[in-house]
């Protein structure tokens, strides 16, 4: 397998995470010439809005980019990045839906970052500087109410490949608790490409027997960390469910990186303090009887998921591995009417990204979410581990998934419950 090395994910990228800063900083001086456009003036303001939230020390970005120091032996893959959009990661069509964590620079800003550097790259007066932007250090949530760690360290070997690790904690839950946020994080990032977050109700046993219930592979996730993930953060009355007596599992997916090295991974979870009317579910549009052909460049995947009931989607989240391509989803209403609802034109394994519409929208009942995906299982896919073999559904990543997530409400419920506990409780 082909290692995938979070320094070639993201280097020389700006992520957007500090939410609402936009009027914090003043102008970025996009009219000023190539010669007079300094860091401390023009450049400063642009960084700290859109990439300092995980370019500084401590968080994923392999380097920091607060100081001119930082970002001056970068200058020129940073130009390379940003003025090919390749940085930030953002990977939607732009003619569908209108998206809150929109992580696009706007063209001014592009030209002015170009135009910086293309001058010169010039410090210029420090008391220009803008002030740094007020950034949770540690817990980007806050401080949780709980904290959950791996039961212990799990060694990551130099080399090879390393399959899925499932860690299993419990919660010793005596009622059910009601999430409103939740953040995982690594204990060591350098082998950590991903954690998924489940949780598992020992009393429902219909999952495992094959019973009464539907099986969907969005059933029992909580949430993740990955490049360009944000954590889950809950709008007011909305919040994730975790039943009495439940268990908590991790999902690693580790990548070696040619040192030994140890991880214990951790998630953090805050508990609503106030009534939660709405349950956040996640299900998905999703196919694990696929197989493609070898050298095949363009297979084609379709899935469905139906509404049971009148809800609202409230993300997206589109997973496939390293052949995936491209994934559309469309919305076939009750009516006969239909409209796609998210594209994906350039799909990449390594920024698995939640997409957020500014409005979320309304499926009624009967209303079926249609995915559909296509892969590059050619030789001039240049990540395909192997373009000689038929590909299957599968956890590891020379394998294929196609999981089409989305996070959703049901209209009309009523929970009218809260969950709390004790900050900074560890278990």
């Amino acid at each position: 397998m082909k290692k995938v090395r979070l320094v070639l994910l993201i280097s020389a990228c700006c992520i957007a995470g500090y939410v609402g800063s936009n009027n914090v900083f003043g102008n970025s001086g996009v009219g000023s010439t190539k010669a007079s456009m300094t860091f401390s003036k023009d450049i400063a303001p642009i960084f700290y809005k859109n990439c300092v939230a995980c370019h500084r020390p401590g968080e994923i970005a392999p380097m920091s980019l607060i100081s001119y120091k930082d970002v001056r032996p970068w200058a020129k893959s940073i130009r390379e990045k940003v003025a090919t959009r390749e940085m930030p990661p953002w990977h939607l069509d732009s003619h569908y839906g209108k998206w809150e964590n929109d992580r696009r620079l706007s063209q001014k800003e592009i030209d002015a970052i170009v135009s910086w550097i293309d001058g010169g790259a010039q410090e210029g007066n420090s008391r220009d500087l803008p002030p740094l932007p007020k950034l949770a250090s540690g817990w980007q949530i806050g401080e949780p109410d709980m904290i959950f760690q791996m039961p212990a360290e799990f060694t990551v070997p130099a080399e090879g490949s390393v399959p899925y690790q499932y860690f299993s904690v419990p919660t010793n839950f005596k009622e059910d608790r009601y999430v409103q946020a939740l953040e995982a994080r690594a204990g060591n990032l350098s082998v950590v490409h991903h954690i998924v977050m489940y949780v598992r109700d020992p009393r429902d046993q219909s999952r495992q027997r094959g019973q009464a219930q539907k099986f969907n592979i969005g059933d029992g996730i909580l949430g993740a960390l990955s490049p360009g993930q944000t954590p889950f953060v809950a709008k007011p009355g909305e919040a994730k469910l975790i039943k009495a007596g439940s268990q908590l599992i991790f999902q690693m997916h580790y990548t070696p990186n040619g040192k030994e090295a140890k991880d214990r991974s951790m998630v953090g979870l805050i508990f609503s303090k106030a009534p939660v009317s709405k349950i956040v579910t996640t299900k998905a549009a999703f196919d694990i009887k696929f197989r493609i052909p070898p050298g095949d460049p363009n297979y084609e995947v379709k899935s469905v998921y139906e509404f049971e009931q009148d809800s609202h989607i409230i993300s997206f989240m589109p997973h496939m591995h390293l052949r995936g391509r491209d994934i559309i989803y469309r919305a076939i209403y009750p009516d006969g009417k239909s409209e796609i609802l998210l594209s994906v034109p350039r799909y990449s394994f390594n920024w698995q990204v939640y997409y957020y519409p500014v409005t979320p929208l309304a499926v009624p009942k009967g209303t079926r979410i249609e995915a559909v995906a296509h892969y590059d299982n050619s030789a001039r896919n240049p990540r395909n581990p192997d373009p000689t073999k038929e590909v299957r559904f599968g956890e590891q990543t020379w394998d294929e998934m196609m999981n089409a997530f989305f996070d959703f409400t049901v209209d009309g419920q009523s929970v009218a419950a809260q969950g709390s506990a004790s900050p900074g409780s560890k278990q």
